[in-house]
């Protein structure tokens, strides 16, 4: 586990928190979370050995409270996950420029090792899913840099479903399980696909092998959205950062993972975790791809859609640093669960691009977290950053210290103030300021192109992927009402010709099959699995 630094720890002004010691002597006694010694914590304080208990058993009311407690609110998205600690070590060029040529972030430096915690993380489902679902996978990095952390917070696929954060909420809804049933529903998910073209690429990949990574060191990570650069003369540069596993890149095919299921539904942390256990430390290399900041109007895309991949051949990947996981957690609760994260986490030379679904996700991720963990989120050790902080903001819920530098007015939570507090940092580097000559409005980017890159893609996939991504999609729609189906056909084919058909041939032939079935009304089908449970189960006596 990270250990705090003392000078984070101050609860009056201090530097350093007393010595913790334990009352009744030695640090191995059980106590209660108020430091009292436990004498028995084997028996409830009852009326007589056969009850009932009385009210003021402490031990017992905390002990119990606690435990109910003992779960924060579950992560919307990104509920499952593993996590590990490493290195970032920087190479200090782009290519054959040094990398001050485009951005002032000490981080990057030739040379500089940067300590980290990385957590993976599957997006749709639940805490206790299986790690083989069809599913993105999240890969989210916090680095704790001597200017403080950055979060590099994204997927293993390069790409995304939506353009636009507010299409977020329902994307997620229409994705996770129904309302009523609380069932995961594929006619509802390919009706809000079918009304969101721009989709049309990531469900290329997602139903494709690509959906199901092997195992965490074995799928590649990005950024996803598209991040700026800025050097020490104010000038920027359009990035997007992608890691690279150098074990290799291993995906599953849906017989795979559905042979892997049966037997572990773990088996993704349990790779992670030996493997470092094992000392075979697993890298990434990390690239960004980079572009000026303007327009771009020769291109047919907008560069800051997130549902878009940048041509290599046009914009090429440049390896900047080196990431190694060399440490697992102490405690997966308290380093991994509730590690915090969040799009809006840069440092100097790092800055936010125009995406539109980075400018929602840099509201909403930390703001789940100041909800989800608490509004100190920030003083637990997993999260805080590794160097002195030094804020104005106090109290909330479970302040653990005060933000006071050493030497200032603990009186004074403002600034400015001539009365000794906190000053403002000196700049280290010009400000970027781009210049914007357009109205305030509520549009769609004029550059969509929602189908070339996913017919791109397609005909890129080896010919097995294809037959995998074509199995996996028509399984899938085989759910969906006909008109779903048919919409989705007809975008499967503006994607490539050749990929609508299959689609709707396989839709026919999955049609044909099923009339021949006995003719089952649609409640009934939904029932055979609990009934054919109730016919195989073992009857048992009561108890």
């Amino acid at each position: 586990m990270i250990e705090p630094k003392d000078n984070n720890h101050n609860t009056s002004g201090n530097n350093k928190l007393p010595e913790q010691e334990s009352a009744g002597g030695g640090t191995t006694i059980l106590t209660t979370r108020q430091g009292h010694p436990i004498y028995d914590n084997q028996n409830t304080r009852t009326v007589g050995n056969r009850g009932p208990a009385t009210l003021e058993n402490y031990q017992l009311l905390e002990k119990m409270s606690h435990f109910d407690r003992e779960r924060v609110p579950e992560r919307v998205v990104h509920a499952r996950g593993a996590g590990a600690h490493g290195i970032f070590e920087a190479y200090g060029t782009v290519g054959d420029d040094p990398i001050s040529k485009y951005t002032r972030a000490k981080v990057f430096e030739k040379g500089k090792v940067t300590p980290l915690f990385v957590r993976f993380s599957t997006v749709i489902h639940g805490g206790h899913s299986p790690e083989t679902l069809r599913d993105p996978r999240g890969f989210a990095v916090k680095m704790y840099t001597e200017d403080g952390n950055w979060d590099l917070v994204g997927n293993n696929l390069k790409i995304f479903f939506i353009r636009d954060a507010l299409k977020f909420p329902d994307f997620i809804h229409a994705f996770k399980p129904d309302p009523v049933t609380n069932r995961q529903d594929p006619n509802r998910q390919f009706d809000f696909i079918s009304h969101t073209p721009e989709a049309m690429h990531m469900i290329t990949f997602l139903f494709s092998p690509w959906g199901i990574p092997a195992s965490y060191r074995h799928m590649q990570g990005s950024g996803v959205n598209t991040y700026k650069w800025v050097n020490s003369e104010g000038e920027a540069v359009l990035v997007k950062y992608h890691w690279e596993p150098l074990q290799g890149i291993k995906n599953l095919t849906q017989k795979q993972a559905e042979e892997i299921q049966a037997k572990n539904f773990n088996h993704a942390t349990q790779d992670l975790y030996e493997a470092i256990e094992q000392g075979e430390f697993p890298e990434w290399e990390l690239n960004v791809q980079i572009m000026s900041d303007d327009d771009h109007p020769e291109l047919d895309f907008d560069p800051l859609d997130d549902t878009k991949l940048w041509p290599n051949d046009q914009f090429p990947w440049y390896p900047i640093g080196k990431m190694t996981l060399n440490r697992n957690p102490v405690n997966y609760f308290a380093e991994v669960e509730q590690s915090a994260f969040g799009t809006g986490v840069l440092v100097d030379g790092l800055d936010f691009s125009d995406d539109k679904m980075l400018q929602g996700r840099t509201f909403s991720y930390s703001d789940t977290q100041r909800y989800r963990v608490g509004t100190n989120y920030l003083q637990l050790p997993i999260n805080s950053p590794r160097k002195h902080v030094a804020t104005n903001q106090r109290d909330g819920q479970m302040a653990y210290y005060q933000d006071i530098a050493p030497g200032t007015n603990p009186h004074v939570n403002y600034e400015p103030s001539s009365l000794g507090g906190l000053k403002e940092a000196t700049r280290p580097g010009k400000d970027y300021t781009p210049s914007y000559q357009a109205k305030l409005v509520r549009e769609k980017i004029s550059r969509q192109n929602d189908f070339k890159q996913a017919g791109e893609t397609y005909r890129n996939f080896e010919d097995w992927e294809r037959d995998e991504l074509i199995s996996n999609l028509v399984g899938a729609l085989s759910a969906s009402e006909k008109h779903i189906q048919d919409k989705m056909v007809e975008m499967f084919t503006q994607c490539d010709e050749d990929y609508g058909r299959r689609v709707a041939e396989g839709l026919k032939m999955a049609a044909e099959s099923k009339e021949k079935r006995m003719d089952v009304s649609k409640t009934e089908r939904e029932g055979q699995a609990v009934q054919q449970a109730e016919q195989e189960s073992t009857d048992a006596k009561p108890y």
